[in-house]
């Protein structure tokens, strides 16, 4: 088995494929107490690693300002040499990473990089032939890299704050404190693609559907302007509701309150993965997309997929494709009571 002193983990992507190398990276780092891990991500994304084990350092790397382009990048892989890193592994696999590597691998560093099955993606998203069988998922490609350049473990994640739940006091400014029988049902509408949208109209009747439930308050997630602008609508119309949207108020305080959820409805988006790494179970909606390109939420229960049986699904990786009908009717086609009916058989 191979010893390292320090390895360098590379993932510089969107929030949702980071907070999927969390479960990941907190195993191998227990698995290895010996060896410091140092996770290069953006700043953003470091938030993310809450009560992380004593042996993960964050290194944050600036691709807006002083990592920015080529010259940033060189920048970059200097001051990484100088942390004295064995190896480094690339969790990524894109331009910007390649370059990094390239870079380091010149410097003498031994480098391993993720399989990400793009040929399986690309054949389970075609137009015709499709192909429909279930791919590595991304936990199980991360696993694999450590278990080539001989770090092979166990899984040894459950949730961010172990048996218990975030503090209730983070996020007290937000809400008061939770009452004995009350349900907490989170809500996140948005995803960064429209192919992974659930309509907005057909949303709000969820949200007034559930509002309706007794001894029930529902909190939406959302950020930006215009999503403040949806949310705070629903907020001022339904009884029981909450939005987080019209302010910043860092993952440390809303991954505290997602601890306390009884269920999270989200989008195949960072929500699904910010509620999976605090052990919520998750009513999660499809479209575009599906779960067998393998970025299903860490833990997430596939009987809790809500989604449509269309022949041209999944036609996107990333939901970022335009609909080949025109009209989303893998998202349009589910009725809202189906979507209130999962939560509410999850929430007992």
């Amino acid at each position: 088995m191979a010893e390292y002193k320090k390895v360098l983990v590379v993932r510089l992507s969107a929030l949702g494929d980071v907070a999927m190398t969390v479960p990941q990276v907190y195993s191998v780092c227990r698995a290895y107490p010996d060896t410091t891990f140092v996770m290069l991500t953006q700043k953003v994304a470091s938030s993310l690693f809450v009560n992380h084990p004593a042996n993960l350092q964050l290194y944050v790397a600036q691709i807006y300002d002083r990592h920015k382009g080529i010259v940033g990048i060189w920048r970059l892989a200097h001051e990484l040499n100088a942390l004295d890193i064995d190896a480094v592994v690339d969790l990524h696999d894109v331009m910007r990473t390649h370059f990094l590597r390239f870079l380091l691998r010149f410097m003498g560093k031994p480098i391993h990089i993720i399989d990400k099955g793009r040929i399986g993606k690309k054949l389970l998203t075609a137009r015709h032939n499709k192909r429909m069988v279930q791919l590595k998922t991304s936990s199980e490609r991360y696993a694999e890299v450590f278990a080539r350049m001989g770090l092979p473990y166990a899984p040894q994640f459950d949730s961010l704050y172990g048996a218990e739940r975030g503090n209730p006091e983070t996020f007290a400014h937000l809400s008061s404190p939770k009452q004995a029988g009350e349900k907490w049902i989170g809500i996140a509408p948005f995803a960064k693609h429209e192919g992974k949208i659930y309509p907005i109209d057909l949303m709000e009747k969820v949200v007034a559907l559930l509002s309706q439930q007794k001894d029930t308050r529902i909190f939406l997630f959302g950020a930006g302007e215009h999503e403040a602008k949806i949310l705070g609508a629903w907020r001022d119309k339904y009884e029981h509701v909450t939005s987080l949207a019209d302010r910043r108020n860092g993952f440390p305080v809303e991954l505290a309150l997602i601890s306390h959820l009884d269920v999270m409805v989200s989008m195949d988006s960072a929500n699904m993965h910010l509620a999976a790494l605090t052990h919520v179970p998750v009513v999660s909606i499809w479209g575009a997309t599906h779960r067998y390109a393998g970025f299903m939420g860490y833990g997430v229960s596939t009987q809790l997929i809500v989604e449509t049986d269309l022949p041209c699904r999944p036609c996107s990786v990333f939901g970022n494709k335009p609909c080949h009908r025109g009209d989303y009717a893998c998202l349009r086609n589910i009725l809202p009571q189906t979507i209130v009916e999962r939560v509410l058989q999850t929430i007992g």
